[in-house]
């Protein structure tokens, strides 16, 4: 279509009701009726361009429809129809205080105008002297018949007959919620023979009353109603059916045309032949999410021979808001675009004759490519006019209800257009067209690059959604069930390495997908090292060091690899926690030239916790002797260095000399062993090491079992994940092993079995339990080990079998001594708290010698554990 649309706004009057269906209806002369849904109705002169008079009705307006005598005017309300005269709106005009300058005048209709008392009619229609009210009840739509009386102040009119039809659905339209308005059309049988006789009815049709060809006619409603030349109501209802109803026959009823299984639209003719001028060959309906049915004659019947109703169906880009049509062209807006389409079937009428039933398929393919006229947020048209210059100008309503005048260009059709056209404009024609195309395609691939970006975001944030949710049922489902592992954690290692003559402690984490999802990209493996105790004397906070590993792609089944320091050689901040987490930052889903709009954006991140691991003084150990314990080879070679390093002989032979007097008080000092000791029963042993001892079950004996507990002592993890020193397990040789902790003290452990019973009760029988014993010259060495070997023993008895036997053979052997020791050390610990907490007379120091007493007794003379 060559050149652009002209759109005009004559006037504004407001937003419409967006559950209702707006409707604008040319009256007579230049007036123009609105109604936008409210309870007001709108006189426009669309000559003078400027607004006359509001009508205002006691309820929302629903449809309206003018007398074939242009004198009244019929309009339904929530209450009823309503019948004015134009002489009384002349006549109140007149009488408002409203004059031309200061705004149109405003007339209240009064309630003795109502002629129809009928509650929820939708549409209305006028054929002759019977005036036809479509309403929904509850469960059935009802079509009545109305006569109607030559002057507009009558009581009540007289109901002729009514008909009803079930209801398949109600109006509203899906997704939006306006309630689609049903249509009301009315054709008549345009009879070429009887051209006199209807030239007196022609020129009385109002607007929706058409004039179909009689063969089209008599195959759509039959020969009845074609012989009786009765006009036909057409009404199209929001649940797809098309029906139709002859008025002038006897025992008529509402019938169903056809069914577009989507709300109707819009229902109009078109079409019209050159040899019968005023007769449509053509019936349009226009379904609301674009499917367009044209009924019209086809030669050749099913047999080969005579005239039949051929249905041609097709679809256009939807949804269809309003229709409108002339003699070739279907005009409707889709809310964002207003759009045009050819309904054609051939260059002229002549050909369009001699054409056979084949034409139905180029005509189907040709209804699928209407044009666009760039005019969008249409809402409602009126009937299509065109001016002297032969322009086509439509009347619309936008979204926002203005009154837009839109004139389209001078349009010929396109076989006489290309034909008219010299070859040089038909070259630039084509590339016009090339052009344009090219540009769309340009468009289109814009498009599909966008669509496909925010689909692979869509993607990946589903993925981040599924690992969260993974992990937050985990996490929730521990706290019932502690043993279960989470499909995705962390597992730990400890080394010891040597760096420019200084040792430290490294931590290897070790992320392990187990769970079906990919950690794409924007994970970061976040890892937070803190020590659990710290001294309060130094008047500082806990210190926290993170690390922080980002990583690509992490498909099922791999694992992720990261080392950190831990802590430097001297260090004694043990335990220490390392709690692991996962953090996806929602950056990572844009680009990076997108971000810079979202500055927000860049600090969200989304943060799931994995573990939590302890590194207690066991992991920080340096075996000595790598053929006892071979857990770590190159980390104890490197430790060997440590007593032979020169600088701190040097320092140490200086120090001997210069001390004088205090040697020999010194060298005690040194000689000074500490040692700490943990029973536990060999039953308890056998029963839970049994996976990880020798495959020799309840018949190990006494010094495998104590070489098992030392071996699971340096290499098991005491609970919460997986931390052990990295390197080839290998049984010990021996129940006693020597090692140094990390600020360098020797370390001696050894493990023997001892007999715990008392010899008063004169029975043989004793309990037979490990002793682990621990020896260093440092107190922190034996409290941090100490600490060590008991928390992991305390998981141990987590995973215990629950037996009663144990508790007998105590009774039995009458442990009763040991039983009230443990009572006293309790009591004793107990009165140190509340001498403390209400100041009884109790110094500080007091209180910690007196706690420091009960903890070396227990480390002395340890508590069975059973």
């Amino acid at each position: 279509m060559e050149g652009r649309c002209a759109v005009e706004t004559w006037a504004e009057f407001g937003f419409p009701d967006a559950s209702r269906t707006p409707r604008i209806t040319c009256a007579r002369g230049t007036d123009v009726f609105i109604c936008t849904g409210s309870d007001e109705v709108y006189v426009f002169d669309t000559q003078e361009r400027k607004l006359t008079a509001v009508l205002q009705f006691p309820s929302p307006v629903s449809d309206l429809v003018e007398s074939h005598d242009k004198q009244l005017l019929y309009v339904s309300c929530g209450s009823g129809v309503y019948c004015v005269s134009f002489p009384f709106l002349l006549s109140r005009a007149q009488s408002s205080p409203a004059d031309a300058c200061s705004g149109p005048a405003e007339v209240k209709v009064p309630s003795e105008f109502l002629v129809v008392e009928q509650e929820s009619v939708s549409s209305l229609l006028l054929v002759g002297s019977v005036l036809l009210v479509l309403s929904q009840r509850d469960a059935s739509w009802l079509l009545s018949l109305y006569k109607t009386a030559k002057e507009a102040q009558c009581s009540s009119y007289e109901m002729l007959s009514s008909f009803s039809l079930p209801l398949v659905s109600s109006g509203d339209t899906e997704g939006t919620g306006m309630r689609r308005r049903p249509v009301l059309t009315c054709v008549h049988s345009g009879e070429p023979k009887s051209q006199s006789s209807s030239s007196a009815s022609s020129s009385t049709l109002a607007d929706s009353h058409f004039q179909l060809d009689p063969v089209l006619f008599k195959l759509l409603f039959g020969i009845e109603a074609a012989l009786a030349k009765s006009p036909v109501v057409l009404c199209g209802l929001p649940d797809g059916r098309l029906c139709f109803l002859p008025l002038r026959l006897p025992g008529a009823r509402l019938r169903v045309l056809h069914s577009l299984e989507e709300p109707v639209a819009f229902v109009g003719l078109s079409v019209v032949e050159e040899t019968c001028p005023g007769h449509a060959k053509c019936l349009v309906v226009v379904g609301e999410q674009g499917r367009v049915v044209l009924m019209k004659t086809v030669k050749g019947g099913p047999e080969g021979g005579g005239t039949t109703a051929g249905f041609i169906e097709a679809c256009v880009a939807g949804p269809v808001v309003c229709g409108s049509v002339d003699k070739h062209r279907l005009y409707y807006s889709t809310g964002s675009d207003l759009l045009v389409l050819d309904l054609s079937v051939g260059p002229s009428g002549r050909e369009s004759r001699e054409r056979d039933d084949d034409t139905s398929s180029p005509t189907a393919a040709a209804l699928t490519r209407p044009n666009s006229l760039n005019v969008c947020r249409v809402m409602a048209l009126a009937a299509p006019a065109h001016n002297n210059a032969g322009e086509v100008q439509l009347l619309g309503l936008s979204v926002r209800g203005q009154l837009q005048a839109i004139v389209l260009p001078v349009v010929e059709r396109r076989d006489e257009a290309l034909s008219n056209q010299p070859s040089a404009q038909v070259g630039r024609s084509v590339g016009d067209l090339l052009s344009a195309i090219g540009d769309v395609c340009q468009r289109v691939s814009v498009l599909k690059n966008a669509i496909k970006d925010k689909n692979q975001i869509l993607r990946h944030l589903n993925q981040v959604l599924n690992v969260s949710f993974l992990l937050i049922a985990s996490t929730n489902s521990e706290e019932h069930r502690p043993g279960q592992e989470k499909p995705i954690r962390c597992r730990a290692l400890t080394r010891w390495s040597r760096l420019l003559q200084k040792d430290s402690l490294n931590l290897t984490c070790v992320l392990d997908n187990s769970s079906p999802y990919v950690l794409e990209q924007g994970w970061t493996l976040s890892v937070t090292v803190f020590p659990v105790s710290y001294s309060p004397g130094a008047g500082e906070e806990s210190s926290s060091t993170n690390f922080s590993f980002p990583f690509n792609y992490l498909h099922p089944g791999e694992t992720l690899e990261v080392s950190l320091p831990l802590a430097a050689a001297g260090d004694t901040s043990f335990p220490m926690r390392v709690s692991c987490s996962l953090i996806f930052s929602l950056s990572s889903l844009l680009r990076e030239e997108e971000t810079i709009h979202l500055p927000g954006l860049q600090r969200s991140c989304i943060s799931l916790p994995l573990n939590t691991l302890t590194v207690d003084w066991l992991h920080a150990l340096q075996v000595n002797n790598p053929t006892t314990h071979p857990i770590n080879r190159n980390a104890t070679s490197q430790s060997n260095h440590y007593p032979t390093d020169t600088v701190k002989a040097f320092l140490s032979s200086h120090r001997t000399r210069c001390s004088g007097r205090g040697e020999s008080g010194e060298k005690k000092a040194e000689r000074e062993q500490h040692s700490a000791r943990i029973r536990v029963s060999s039953e308890l042993l056998r029963d839970t090491l049994v996976d990880t001892l020798e495959p020799q079950g309840p018949k190990l004996s006494s010094e495998n079992l104590c070489i098992s507990l030392l071996d699971w002592l340096l290499s098991e993890h005491p609970g919460g994940g997986k931390i052990g020193q990295q390197g080839d397990r290998i049984a010990l040789s021996s129940s006693c092993v020597h090692a140094r902790g990390p600020n360098g003290d020797s370390v001696k452990l050894s493990a023997k079995e001892v007999h715990v019973g008392e010899e008063s009760t004169g029975k043989e029988e004793h309990l037979s339990a490990v002793e682990v014993q621990l020896d260093s010259s440092s107190i922190a060495t034996v409290c941090g080990l100490h600490h060590a070997v008991l928390s992991r023993i305390q998981a141990l008895l987590q995973s215990a079998p629950e037996r009663t036997a144990s508790t007998v053979r105590v009774q039995s052997l009458g442990l009763r001594e040991a039983l009230k020791r443990a009572e006293r050390l309790s009591e004793q610990i107990q009165q140190s708290r509340i001498s403390g907490a209400f100041g009884m007379g109790t110094s500080t120091g007091q209180m910690s010698r007196s706690l420091l007493a009960v903890y070396k007794e227990l480390r002395e003379n340890p508590l069975l554990i059973i």
